[in-house]
C-alpha cells in the first residue's frame, strides 16, 4: 500500500468530497464490499462484530455506518441492543434502518459515556484528525465497553495496486504510470495500534487475512471504478486506465483461469 501524499491524504479526509460524492449513495461502497463475495476464507464481518459484542447491552453506536451493513445485521441478531448510526454523508443514510444522523466522530453529540459499545468500521482513515476522533469515541464509551473498529493492512490488495500501474504506464506511454490513491493508508493495521492505545489500554488485533479469485474482470473493474470520487487525485486519465485495466485483468484470466487479489483486513477491539 502506497503512502499518501499531502494532497492525497487532504482529499481522502475531505468532508465535502466524502459527503457529497464518495458517498453522497452507497454505490461505490457497495461495489468494493462486493469484492470480498470471493474471497476465501469467507469470512462474516458482521457476524465477527456481533460475537464481540455478544456480552454488549443497551446502546450501541455505529459511528461512520455508511449504508447500514452492520446496523441491518445487529437489528437480526440482536433486536434487545439500542442501535444508533452516525454518518457525515446524509446521502448514503438514506436506506438505514433508523434512527440514524448526521455527525461528525470528531464532535459527536452524544453525553460522556452514554454507549455501552461503538462501531468504527472502516472509516477512521477519512478522519482529518484521528487522534481527536479515538478521544471522542473514549469519552462516549462507557468504561470497560468495547470499542470496535476495522481496517487494511498495508500490503493490502497489492495486486490491484500493481494493476493500476501497469494500466496507467500503458495509458500513459510511460511503462509504469503512478500509484493510484490509498484510502486507508494514514490509519492501516500496522499504524492503528498506535492511535487507539493513546486512549484504550487494551487494544487486540484480530487479523482477516485472504485470497480473493475471480474468473471475470467485471468485480475487479467495479472496485477500481468505484475510487472516481478521487479520479483527479491519480494524474492519469481515470476512464482510459479503468478500461486499460479491464483489458489486463480479462488477459490474464483468459491466460491463467482467474485473477487473484490477496487481502490483508482486521478488525481491532479497545477497551479502556
Amino acid at each position: 500500500m502506497t503512502e499518501l501524499s499531502a494532497a492525497h491524504a487532504a482529499a481522502v479526509t475531505d468532508r465535502g468530497r466524502l459527503a457529497g460524492s464518495a458517498y453522497n449513495t452507497d454505490r461505490d461502497l457497495a461495489a468494493r464490499q462486493s469484492l470480498y463475495r470471493w474471497q476465501t476464507p469467507r469470512y462474516d464481518l458482521p457476524g465477527i462484530v456481533a460475537e464481540q459484542l455478544s456480552r454488549v447491552r443497551g446502546r450501541v453506536v455505529d459511528v461512520g455506518c455508511g449504508n447500514g451493513t452492520f446496523i441491518r445485521r445487529l437489528r437480526q441478531d440482536r433486536p434487545d441492543l439500542a442501535l444508533l448510526g452516525l454518518d457525515i454523508a446524509p446521502g448514503i443514510l438514506a436506506g438505514v434502518p433508523g434512527p440514524v444522523a448526521v455527525a461528525d466522530v470528531t464532535r459527536l453529540p452524544l453525553a460522556d459515556e452514554s454507549a455501552d459499545a461503538a462501531l468504527a468500521l472502516h472509516m477512521l482513515y477519512h478522519v482529518p484528525d484521528i487522534a481527536r476522533a479515538v478521544r471522542e469515541l473514549s469519552r462516549v464509551v462507557v468504561r470497560d465497553g468495547p470499542l470496535i473498529v476495522s481496517t487494511n493492512g498495508d500490503r493490502d490488495k497489492a495486486e490491484l495496486d500493481d494493476l493500476w500501474q501497469r494500466a496507467a504506464g500503458d495509458v500513459l506511454g510511460t511503462g509504469r504510470g503512478p500509484a493510484r490513491i490509498s484510502l486507508s493508508a494514514r490509519f492501516s493495521l500496522e499504524k492503528a495500534p498506535a492511535f487507539l492505545q493513546e486512549e484504550f489500554d487494551r487494544v487486540e488485533t484480530i487479523e482477516l487475512p485472504g485470497t480473493i479469485a475471480v474468473g471475470d474482470a467485471g468485480p475487479v473493474i467495479a472496485h477500481l471504478a468505484s475510487y472516481r470520487a478521487w479520479a483527479d487525485q491519480h494524474d492519469v486519465p481515470f476512464d482510459a486506465t479503468v478500461e486499460r485495466a479491464r483489458a489486463i485483468v480479462a488477459d490474464h484470466i483468459t491466460r491463467y483461469g482467474t485473477f487473484r487479489i490477496n487481502c490483508e483486513g482486521g478488525i481491532l477491539v479497545c477497551r479502556r
